[in-house]
C-alpha cells in the first residue's frame, strides 16, 4: 500500500514522547505495557501468547509479516498482545504454510497496528527509560489527548492479569508434537504407564501442553482458581505451574494454592509465572525488571554449560529472599537474574524461560524429561 493511501496512526508513550506512523491492523484506541521483543521470527507466537495479555509489543526485526499467519502456529485461542508496533510491515505475505496476511489478522481480531516508526530510537528509549504504558490510535493524534488516556492505565506492577487469560473449564491435552516438527529424540515411552499431570493454567501455551504430552503425560488442565483439593483429587504424578501475564505477586489465589500443594510432595515444575509463584511459595520474593527479557537469545547456566532460551517475562525471582532450602540452578547470564531453582531435598524445580522455545532454540526441553524422571522416580518410590 502507498503510503500515501495509508490511514495515519499514532503511538505516545506515559512519559510524553509521540511516534506518529501508519496503521496497520484495526481501528481505535488501545493502551497497554510498551515492551520489546528481539526475536528474528515467530511474531504469531509471540502474539498468541497469553503471557503478553496487557501488553503494547515492539518487535525489533525489521520487517514483519513475511511469512503470513497460519492456525497451525497459534499458542491460544487468539492473540491477547493490546497492539504491535513495527517498522516495515509486509501486506502479501510469501510463504507455503501462509492462510492469511498479518494485517488482516489483526484487523479480524481487532488487534491495532503501527508500522513506519523509528523502532530502534523505541527500544532504546524503553532500555534506557524502562518499560512504561503506553497507546496507539488510530481515532486520537493529538499526543497531549492520547496521553490523558494512558495516565489513567494502571501500571503492570501490581496487576493481577492470570484471571483474563486462565482457562474458564477443565480440559484433557493429549496431543503430542506433529512428528513434522519434532526437533529431537524423545524418551521411549512404549510400556511406560501413562503419567498424569495436573497443569495449573496461568495463561499457558499449547506448545508447552505438546512438549508434555511428547513425553508421555496425560495432562489436565485446571482454571488458576482451583482448590489444592480439587487438583489433588486427580490423583496426580506431577502438577505443572505454567506461565502467564502481569504481576506474579497479585496472583495471591495461585500463591496459596501452590503453598498447600508442597504439602502433598509431588513433583512440581514450574515455567515463567509459575517459576515465579513456585518462589514466592517458597518464601522467596519478585521484582519488576526494568525492560524484561523478551527475546529467543537469552543465555543462562551455572556452572560449564550454557543454554540459549527463549523468554518473556518482566519480574523475577529476588535472588537474596530465596530460603537455604533452596538453590539456584541458573542464572541469566546477561544480568545475573535467577532464572531456574529447585528445592534441595524436595521433587519441586522451575525456570525463567521457555523450554518449549515457541518460537525459540531447544537447548532446555531436557527439562521436561527431567520432569518425568521426578515423576516416574517418585512413582516407583512409592509403589515400593
Amino acid at each position: 500500500m502507498p503510503i500515501a493511501a495509508a490511514k495515519p496512526a499514532l503511538l505516545v508513550l506515559a512519559d510524553g514522547t509521540a511516534y506518529p506512523g501508519w496503521s496497520f491492523g484495526a481501528n481505535g484506541t488501545t493502551v497497554g505495557e510498551v515492551v520489546f521483543n528481539t526475536g528474528m521470527t515467530g511474531y504469531q507466537e509471540v502474539m498468541t501468547d497469553p503471557s503478553y495479555c496487557g501488553q503494547i509489543v515492539t518487535f525489533t526485526y525489521p520487517e514483519l509479516g513475511n511469512t503470513g499467519v497460519n492456525g497451525e502456529d497459534e499458542e491460544s485461542i487468539h492473540p491477547h498482545v493490546k497492539g504491535v508496533v513495527a517498522r516495515n510491515i509486509t501486506r502479501r505475505p510469501s510463504n507455503w504454510r501462509s492462510t492469511q496476511s498479518l494485517p488482516d489478522y489483526l484487523v479480524e481480531h481487532k488487534i491495532i497496528g503501527i508500522y513506519g516508526i523509528d523502532t530502534r530510537a523505541l527500544t532504546r528509549k524503553l532500555r534506557s527509560v524502562g518499560a512504561m504504558n503506553g497507546g496507539i490510535s488510530t481515532e486520537i493524534l493529538e499526543p497531549e489527548a492520547l496521553l490523558q488516556h494512558i495516565q489513567a492505565a494502571p501500571s503492570m506492577a501490581g496487576l493481577n492479569l492470570v484471571k483474563e487469560v486462565t482457562t474458564r473449564e477443565v480440559y484433557e491435552w493429549t496431543d503430542p508434537t506433529n512428528d513434522h516438527w519434532q526437533f529431537g529424540p524423545v524418551a521411549e515411552q512404549k510400556g511406560q504407564p501413562p503419567l498424569t499431570v495436573v497443569a495449573l493454567d496461568f495463561g499457558v501455551k499449547r506448545n508447552i501442553l505438546r512438549r508434555l504430552a511428547s513425553y508421555g503425560c496425560r495432562v489436565i488442565v485446571v482454571p488458576a482458581s482451583t482448590s489444592p483439593a480439587e487438583i489433588l483429587q486427580y490423583n496426580p504424578d506431577g502438577i505443572f505451574l505454567s506461565n502467564g501475564p502481569g504481576d506474579p505477586a497479585a496472583v495471591e489465589e495461585g500463591i496459596v494454592t501452590t503453598k498447600e500443594l508442597l504439602a502433598a510432595k509431588k513433583p512440581i515444575f514450574g515455567i515463567c509465572m509459575g517459576h515465579q509463584v513456585l518462589g514466592l511459595s517458597l518464601g522467596a520474593e519478585t521484582f519488576k525488571l526494568k525492560f524484561g527479557h523478551r527475546g529467543l537469545n537469552q543465555p543462562c547456566g551455572l556452572k560449564q554449560q550454557v543454554e540459549i532460551t527463549s523468554q518473556n517475562h518482566g519480574f523475577a525471582v529476588t535472588e537474596d529472599s530465596l530460603v537455604e532450602e533452596v538453590e539456584i540452578t541458573h542464572f541469566n547470564l546477561n544480568d545475573k537474574t535467577v532464572a531456574g531453582l529447585r528445592h534441595k531435598e524436595l521433587p519441586f524445580f522451575s525456570v525463567q524461560y521457555h523450554p518449549e522455545a515457541s518460537p525459540g532454540p531447544h537447548d532446555a526441553d531436557y527439562l521436561f524429561a527431567d520432569f518425568v524422571q521426578l515423576m516416574r522416580q517418585q512413582k516407583a518410590e512409592a509403589a515400593a
